[in-house]
């Protein structure tokens, strides 16, 4: 088969590049004819997605992290109709830093492995999260958690998780905050203070916080956390918890709480960063509206 490779070199910064030679002799140790597309800048993975669509690409094999399966994926999906099939399936090569996504459904790390799975080209389907115009395979926040991201951005000095906890430790002392109205699916919904709101299709964000634990991205819905703690002792108490899945998660603590939906609808008293699949949106939102499409899109497993 002839598949699109659509890689971000810069993904874990860099190590990407350096390690496409390997990714490729990976690829063609199972005989998979590709041809290869690489992002010069960011954004540039969406336009490539959409014109490998138009090319009549059947499979699109991301060699990248987290975010660049959410550039690829709303690339894809530009002229995509809800309702109508997925244009292509997906195959990821892993490439970045955190793999939630591709830990969050099994699939393996190591690059021979990985092009394994995509010479076996077999498909499942999975299901679509949408926050207000931008599609999301993981998980999409607005609060703390996307603030945290917009710490940790600044953060040249560190890499892989140690980032992420130094970020979440400097947006944590920062505290903010927001008044929100949470309405979702039966008329059912929240008024009130809100520290963060993560809505998941996977469990796992970041590479190591389960922001939304129960998360299934093949049940046909979205789960998603929401909480408020008054003081930064609690925020700091509730930190070690959101990086456990099982008993003792945060969800459990007194003014967390975790709900499944298929639609909901976000309003905040004053603008906050918003992100799908780790990638920011341009500008602070106030409204968003949530959707899942079940089992629209595919990928190789």
């Amino acid at each position: 088969m002839l598949v699109k490779v659509l890689l971000n070199p810069y993904a874990n910064r860099w190590n990407a590049r350096r390690r496409w030679s390997e990714a490729a002799d990976a690829l063609h140790s199972f005989g998979i004819d590709f041809e290869l597309a690489a992002s010069e800048e960011p954004g540039h993975l969406e336009q490539l997605a959409r014109e490998a669509v138009k090319e009549g690409f059947e499979t699109l094999v991301i060699a990248g992290g987290d975010g660049s399966i959410g550039e690829v994926l709303n690339g894809a999906a530009a002229d995509w109709s809800p309702g109508s099939p997925f244009p292509v399936a997906f195959g990821l090569l892993p490439l970045g830093s955190a793999h939630d996504l591709a830990d969050n459904i099994g699939l393996p790390r190591d690059l021979r492995a990985a092009a394994g799975v995509i010479a076996a080209a077999r498909g499942r389907a999975i299901d679509l999260g949408r926050c207000n115009q931008r599609y999301f395979l993981n998980n999409s926040a607005a609060g703390l958690e996307p603030y945290v991201t917009t710490k940790q951005e600044r953060i040249t000095w560190l890499k892989g998780m140690p980032r992420y906890l130094v970020a979440a430790v400097q947006g944590i002392l920062d505290k903010p905050e927001w008044n929100a109205k949470l309405e979702w699916d039966d008329d059912q919904r929240y008024d009130g203070p809100l520290a963060l709101i993560s809505v998941g299709n996977g469990p796992r964000t970041s590479g190591v916080f389960y922001m939304s634990p129960h998360a299934d991205p093949f049940d046909g819905k979205l789960t998603f956390s929401h909480g408020y703690r008054s003081t930064r002792l609690g925020l700091f108490v509730a930190l070690p918890r959101a990086m456990k899945r099982g008993e003792g998660s945060f969800i459990e603590m007194r003014g967390m709480y975790e709900m499944h939906c298929t639609r909901l609808r976000v309003s905040l008293d004053a603008p906050s960063p918003v992100h799908t699949d780790g990638e920011l949106f341009p500008e602070w939102l106030k409204d968003m509206e949530y959707a899942v499409y079940p089992s629209a899109a595919r990928i190789l497993m």
